[in-house]
């Protein structure tokens, strides 16, 4: 990672830029490098972009759920002392950054979101077997890049560690079912934060009429197409996703 992790009180995240907060939110098996991309860009354009690293492991079992993450991200915004901010989430930091969205509507100026759960859950930790060997492992991983390519050693490794780690997969799967808890499908449409949807058109994790659906259901959203490009946008086609989203902060003047 070519940023450094700066560690304060219970949060640890890396932030680089000046100006409109950007907090970027990643998922279930995605660390910050995913979004090097994102940083690079949008910190040199008048953006402050921070990626909080989320309590995904080290919260109690108890509290290992959607609602307990969208509190910590409050906590987290409390604490930088914003106001307002822009929230770009991934998978399950979608999910997390639209149930925040839902509860504290003052504090959200704009939301992204790409291959997000919160209408509809696959590969979310349901489909994981309990344990596995490594080439099982590594066709899952990439499964979720349209090019399997994107899925390196060190990505495969990190979910064969996860999945034949017993607390970890059982947080995994505890994470999976409050996904399914928290449908947002009711919620959406009392939603007018501005939303910008970028969904890979061969996601296999969160499939196109899942965007499809989000479009449909969240009043004030546009949604933009990514070909060739799975689960994990701001990965496997980094460019065209900070081209897509530059010109949308742009044209709704955030």
């Amino acid at each position: 990672m070519s940023h450094t992790l700066i560690t304060e009180g219970k949060f640890n995240y890396i932030e680089a830029g000046e100006g409109t907060p950007i907090i970027v939110l990643h998922g279930l098996m995605g660390g910050l490098s995913n979004f090097d991309a994102v940083i690079n860009r949008f910190s040199k354009e008048g953006y402050k972009v921070i990626i909080p690293q989320l309590p995904v492991y080290t919260m109690p079992l108890l509290k290992t759920n959607v609602k307990a993450f969208s509190k910590y991200l409050g906590e987290f915004i409390d604490f930088k002392k914003f106001d307002e901010v822009i929230l770009l989430g991934n998978s399950l930091g979608g999910h997390i950054g639209l149930y925040f969205t839902k509860m504290n509507p003052e504090k959200v100026k704009a939301l992204v979101i790409t291959g997000s759960s919160g209408l509809y859950e696959s590969a979310m930790g349901g489909s994981y077997p309990k344990r596995s060997d490594y080439e099982v492992i590594k066709k899952k991983a990439q499964d979720v890049f349209y090019d399997p390519a994107i899925a390196t050693k060190e990505i495969v490794d990190e979910v064969y560690e996860t999945v034949n780690d017993r607390i970890k997969l059982i947080k995994t799967l505890t994470i999976a079912k409050s996904a399914i808890r928290h449908n947002m499908a009711k919620d959406l449409p009392k939603m007018n934060t501005p939303t910008c949807i970028i969904w890979g058109r061969n996601d296999a994790v969160t499939p196109p009429d899942v965007a499809d659906e989000f479009n449909k259901l969240l009043p004030d959203s546009d949604l933009f197409w990514i070909d060739k490009c799975g689960h994990a946008a701001m990965m496997e086609h980094p460019t065209e996703f900070n081209k897509i989203l530059g010109d949308w902060l742009k044209k709704r003047s955030f």
